[in-house]
């Protein structure tokens, strides 16, 4: 009796062990990914470098191109008054989704030299993103930034934007250096597809964009790195851009807000649609649609669409959404809902591309740094190539907005380059360049000066001077990072809207 005991318990231990190690096969997921090329969670990097809705409520509205005359969640600079919950826009989609996987992927092919190229790739693309955010914010977590999962950081310290500048120039000047034609191509690489010689050009592009903000600050720095961007070689055409392709499953995000609850809220602002019409340039012909007698949102109808640049009205600033009304009433419009918007069916759709860094830009920064005697180079050739650059690119947007060759060659021979007044006409034509790209328009405004706009004469603002000059640090960052937030603010200034960062010096 007692051996028959013992098998059975034998028995039964066996069975147990044996539906145990099932169900332990069971719980496997065998279809989720244990690792991941780096190379895709560098394309997760670029795609979510996309521009954030927020600079629809913030940098484009700044700089007067885009406004909104209602408030609400989309208060900001239309009012001149802070919003917390919209400035955090960029921080929160840059930090999480954007910097922790540029980290991530630099930490990986750190050592390993069959990706190399994956990692400059990783280092020029970090750069950008850390650019965006400091021009944005002034002084930030840099150095300590990224690095919650590989060393437990988790409340990183800020640091100075002066620091942080000399930094991310010396790894644009290394990343860019060190990729080389001879390693393996990263193929599966969405902006590039690997080709390192685009990337090569973004590098040295925005070390061109990077020298060049130092201009007001540091004009002999400012110098030396423009020569040593043109030197390494910066974009040649437009197959250079650095674009975001949108699709069905990826859409544009400033696409979506103006297809979406707020199609009918955003404006193409009086001083941008003025400007276009003053100059007879064919841009606001492919970029902007009025809905002409509309009385309401629904009644902007494709039957009262026009892109006719002569019937274009940009809205006045200084209004909100029940003042406005007078306006439109003066100006013989049957409401606010009648002034000229982007149009969301070519521009400002689900699908358009998102321009970061372009060969337009890049050669417009050219003649002014050849207008100042930095570079090499007709800065007049800059300038008509940069100009003519942006409008060949307004095509890529949509087919509906390509300018054809004769309208282009008339614009550049009513509107040739003034050398006695070029840095105002060389960073007016940056901003129209710059349209839909905020973050990039607002930091150029700021460094440049240009265009001469009027502030925004809003009554109760929040801001003391005559533009907002930085954007302020979101509220969580403020509650879980509270010490060195404060360390930054007691070294940079008050947290508002009128400090000015490093390289913006009054």
């Amino acid at each position: 009796m007692i051996k028959v005991t013992l098998y059975l318990s034998f028995f039964l231990l066996l069975l147990s062990s044996a539906c145990e190690e099932e169900l332990s096969e069971l719980n496997v997921n065998r279809i989720q990914p244990t690792s991941i090329d780096p190379v895709y969670i560098l394309n997760d990097a670029l795609v979510n470098t996309t521009a954030v809705g927020g600079t629809l409520i913030y940098d484009i509205g700044i700089v007067q191109q885009l406004i909104s005359p209602n408030s609400g969640v989309i208060t900001g600079a239309n009012y001149n008054q802070d919003n917390r919950n919209v400035t955090a826009g960029l921080w929160e989609r840059y930090y999480r989704n954007v910097i922790r996987n540029t980290s991530d992927v630099i930490v990986q092919t750190t050592d390993d030299p069959e990706r190399n190229n994956l990692q400059q790739m990783a280092r020029i693309w970090q750069a950008y993103a850390f650019m965006t955010l400091t021009d944005t914010y002034g002084d930030i977590p840099y150095f300590e930034a990224g690095r919650g999962v590989s060393d437990q950081i988790v409340r990183p310290s800020y640091d100075a934007q002066e620091d942080i500048y000399t930094d991310l120039i010396d790894e644009l000047q290394e990343a860019s250096a060190a990729l080389a034609a001879g390693a393996p191509t990263e193929v599966g690489d969405v902006l590039y597809g690997g080709d390192i010689d685009k990337w090569r050009r973004l590098g040295y592009s925005l070390l061109l964009r990077a020298g060049m903000r130092l201009s007001k600050v540091d004009p002999a720095r400012a110098e030396q790195l423009a020569g040593m961007a043109l030197q390494g070689g910066v974009m040649q055409s437009n197959a250079d851009n650095a674009v975001i392709r949108h699709d069905a499953n990826y859409t544009n995000t400033i696409g979506n807000i103006l297809n979406g609850s707020e199609a009918n809220n955003f404006f193409l602002a009086a001083p941008f649609v003025d400007h276009l019409q003053s100059t007879n340039d064919p841009r606001l012909g492919a970029i902007a649609v009025r809905y002409v007698g509309a009385a309401s949102g629904p009644e902007q109808t494709a039957d009262r669409a026009t892109s006719d640049p002569e019937q274009q009205v940009g809205m006045p600033l200084g209004y909100d959404n029940n003042t406005v009304r007078a306006v439109a009433t003066e100006l013989g419009l049957a409401s606010f809902y009648a002034f000229s918007q982007a149009d969301r069916t070519r521009v400002a759709k689900l699908q358009a591309p998102t321009f970061l860094v372009t060969y337009a830009q890049t050669q417009l920064l050219l003649a002014e740094a050849a207008a100042r005697g930095w570079v090499d180079g007709s800065a007049a050739d800059y300038f008509t190539n940069g100009v003519r650059a942006h409008m060949e690119q307004m095509a890529d947007f949509d087919p509906g907005s390509a300018i054809a060759e004769d309208a282009i060659a008339a614009y550049l021979a009513a509107n040739s380059y003034e050398e006695d007044n070029a840095l105002e006409q060389i960073n007016t034509e940056y901003w129209i360049a710059s349209f839909l790209n905020g973050a990039e328009a607002f930091a150029n405004f700021r460094r440049s000066g240009y265009p001469e706009l009027t502030p925004n004469p809003f009554p109760g603002q929040d801001i003391s001077g005559d533009f907002i000059r930085r954007l302020t640090y979101p509220n969580a960052e403020i509650s879980v990072n509270s010490d060195n937030v404060n360390a930054a603010i007691s070294r940079q200034g008050p947290d508002n809207l009128d400090t000015r960062v490093w390289w913006d010096v009054d």
